[in-house]
C-alpha cells in the first residue's frame, strides 16, 4: 500500500491553532509534534498559529479551550480538537481525520 493518500492532493491550506501555556516542555513538544505531521502529511498546505494562553487568555473562550496544549483545526471544516502533547501520531492523523481510525478488527 502506498504512503501517499488522498490529501496529497488537496489544493485547500489547513489551518491550524495551537493553544499553549507559555514554553513548557509539553507546548514545545506539542509544537514540535505538530509541525513534523504537517511536514509529512500536508505538504505545506497548512498554517500554524500559536496561541499562548498566558499572554492572551481570552482567547481560550472563542474556541472553547479547557485543557492545553490544545490543537484546533479551523479548516477544513468541520473544526476538531486533540488535546495533549501530540505524541501520538496515529491519533493526531485520526483527529484531523487525514486518516480513517482503523477498525477494532484490525
Amino acid at each position: 500500500m502506498s504512503d501517499t493518500s488522498e490529501w496529497d492532493t488537496i489544493d485547500e491550506t489547513w489551518d491550524l491553532c495551537l493553544y499553549v501555556a507559555g514554553q513548557t516542555a509539553k507546548s514545545v513538544t506539542a509544537f514540535a509534534n505538530l509541525k513534523k505531521v504537517c511536514e509529512e502529511h500536508l505538504n505545506g498546505k497548512y498554517t500554524i498559529q500559536v496561541i499562548d494562553l498566558l499572554v492572551n487568555p481570552q482567547l481560550a473562550r472563542g474556541d472553547q479551550i479547557v485543557a492545553i496544549p490544545t490543537l484546533v483545526r479551523k479548516l477544513p471544516e468541520p473544526i476538531r480538537k486533540i488535546i495533549g502533547d501530540l505524541s501520538d501520531t496515529e491519533r493526531v492523523l485520526v483527529g484531523l481525520q487525514l486518516r480513517p481510525a482503523k477498525s477494532q478488527a484490525e
